[in-house]
């Protein structure tokens, strides 16, 4: 049995097809497909019900798949702890929501290249589901994202909570009020993220509780396309004090509800197994810190 052909077995898993598995790889299917085919003679298993084009994994397979995981994250770590030396170049790989990127990226990025120019930063903007897989498969070394974080299996530490506020374009009927009640919201049109995203959830979360169902007219994949259709009229929004930046009030007027306004907590996750390196230790002392002296964003017009 190689370390490659259980490579080659967890894209498998993940993927649930052998030809995106290859690619993931970055090697040929019909050479990934005899590699499988040898490891399941090895074991003297079936590991992949073949069902057309998806490979799902049998009984065997799925046992043997959170082994596999967990020799895989052993073998990197012991690696990256060999390496984790101030002689070589420190290498981290971060992940963020796309409502979080933008604007806290960055500055976390600049403060980390003045006290450790040697450190390398990947980052990676995806949505919630895929972060939490990612730093669950050992793809990255933290994942700053907004709770709930369901997978167990990972260290999740609270670091900031961000105020939702109602975002509507200066030409709105709503732009002209000094307050805006949940009352006024209830029959307006929403542009919104979509619904891979926990901003959605939390959005449809906060309208439950309040009685009303938002009127969805737009589903987005960046936080610009939502600034965008809401400076041009067709919708509000609630959208994250963040992404709300001393730009956007030329077009866009961003307002706290009245009463009970909706806030989120956004966390930072990591695998509590794998090896945290100095460079990744770095990055979340830096991360604590930028949250906590944070001066206050654009909350009104």
């Amino acid at each position: 049995m190689e370390l490659q052909q259980l490579r080659y077995f967890v894209a498998v898993a993940e993927t649930g097809n052998f030809t995106r598995a290859s690619e993931r790889c970055h090697v040929a299917q019909p050479s990934l497909s005899q590699q499988i085919i040898n490891l399941e003679k090895e074991l003297g298993h079936k590991l992949f019900h073949r069902l057309g084009r998806k490979a799902v994994p049998t009984e065997a397979g799925l046992a043997f798949l959170e082994r596999s995981r967990r020799i895989l994250l052993e073998v990197d770590d012991t690696f990256r702890e060999l390496k984790d030396s101030s002689s070589f170049e420190r290498s981290i790989t971060i992940g963020a929501i796309p409502t979080l990127a933008p604007s806290l990226i960055p500055p976390l990025i600049a403060l980390a290249a003045k006290r450790l120019p040697q450190l390398s930063i990947q980052v990676h903007e995806d949505f919630h589901e895929k972060l939490v897989e990612d730093v669950g498969g050992g793809v990255l070394d933290l994942a700053i994202l907004a709770l709930p974080v369901r997978n167990p299996g990972l260290s999740v530490e609270t670091v900031f909570s961000e105020p939702l506020l109602v975002v509507v374009g200066k030409k709105h009927a709503l732009a002209s009020k000094s307050r805006i009640s949940v009352d006024d919201i209830k029959k307006e049109r929403f542009v919104m993220m979509g619904s891979g995203s926990t901003l959605a959830q939390e959005i449809h979360r906060f309208s439950g509780e309040n009685d009303f169902q938002p009127t969805i007219v737009a589903t987005c994949a960046q936080v610009a396309t939502v600034k965008t259709l809401v400076a041009a009229g067709f919708g509000i929004s609630i959208l994250p004090q963040g992404v709300i930046t001393w730009e956007d009030r030329a077009a866009l007027i961003s307002h706290s509800l009245s009463g009970r306004s909706p806030t989120r907590e956004i966390a930072v996750a990591r695998h509590p197994l794998r090896y945290q390196t100095k460079g990744a230790e770095l990055f979340l002392g830096i991360l604590r810190e930028h949250t906590k002296k944070a001066p206050a964003r654009i909350t009104s017009r």
